[in-house]
């Protein structure tokens, strides 16, 4: 399966591109429509999973066009065999936007989405948002125009159509959250992230989970980056508690060695990419055992540099 993505990798074939982001539409509205799939429920924008249907979760931060990282990661979870196993692989969003194989990358994911399925989870991030919320500057467009010319442009549309299919969280009932940005500051149920699009833009739900970071203090601040807030220990304690869960894995922030830990220990952000723009020293994604997660201080030891 990998020798030949990586053969179509090289050519970019408008028309394929064109026809995988068509499936993966239609892989998508599949799974709203059934609700439930091998494993895997949906609720809306929301979903989830219990640890008896799903043993094993990997989860992978942002990109940013970073292919070669991207690669090394498939490799080592061995992909291939992911079909076979009550897993699933959660990418927590933010696939191109800053980085040179941009292309590259939205090409593999939706290739692999087709294959796997809803073995494949993509999320929503800030650089897949909507027109009021999408991050500044925003380079995706021109890597599009660049190879196609016209037609490019015309085809970045359509990915922004289907960037609105995309989940906001994924969630192991009893186990964990995984979304882009941060828990919403007035999100009391997993309800209330659910259909946070839906309601948006009367309430910031959406806008909050694409853009929240975790920081030290107690309460709410706004953000330093003009969207979305910051959230503290007492928001995170809350919502775990309120929702029997154990631990919060986000992205959103780069990290010098691939990943940090917040709110003691109980939001982990990751970070899938090397090098450029953001110049961190190490990757990191997350392989997890959900029978062997009984704490959030279990979580580190299924943190995985490259």
């Amino acid at each position: 399966m990998m020798e030949k993505l990586l053969q179509e990798l090289q050519t970019l074939d408008l028309n394929r591109f064109n026809e995988l982001l068509q499936e993966v539409s239609n892989q998508l509205e599949k799974e709203r429509l059934l609700k439930k799939l091998d494993g895997l429920f949906v609720n809306e924008d929301l979903v989830y999973c219990t640890s008896s249907s799903i043993e094993r979760c990997i989860i992978i931060g942002d990109i940013h066009g970073d292919l070669d990282t991207l690669l090394e990661i498939a490799e080592r979870i061995d992909i291939e065999k992911i079909k076979e196993q009550k897993a699933v692989v959660v990418f927590l969003g933010d696939y191109g936007d800053r980085g040179e194989k941009s292309l590259e990358v939205y090409y593999l994911l939706f290739k692999l989405k087709t294959i796997l399925k809803e073995k494949i989870v993509l999320l929503r991030g800030n650089h897949e948002g909507p027109d009021d919320l999408l991050a500044q500057p925003h380079d995706l467009p021109l890597f599009f125009i660049e190879r196609y010319g016209q037609e490019g442009y015309t085809f970045y549309l359509r990915i922004k159509k289907l960037f609105e299919k995309f989940y906001l969280a994924f969630v192991v009932l009893n186990k964990l959250i995984a979304l882009h940005g941060g828990i919403p500051s007035n999100a009391l149920s997993l309800e209330d992230i659910a259909i946070a699009r839906k309601i948006h833009p009367k309430k910031r739900l959406l806008e909050e989970i694409l853009w929240n970071d975790p920081m030290d203090e107690y309460g709410i601040r706004e953000s330093y980056r003009g969207a979305g807030k910051l959230f503290g220990p007492d928001i995170t304690e809350n919502f775990l508690k309120r929702n029997n869960l154990l631990v919060v894995i986000r992205g959103h922030e780069p990290a010098r060695f691939g990943y940090f830990l917040s709110h003691n220990g109980k939001v982990v952000t990751v970070f899938s990419r090397k090098g450029a723009p953001y110049f961190n020293e190490k990757a990191a994604y997350l392989d997890i055992n959900l029978n062997k997660l009984d704490s959030h201080e279990d979580i580190s030891k299924f943190i995985i540099n490259i």
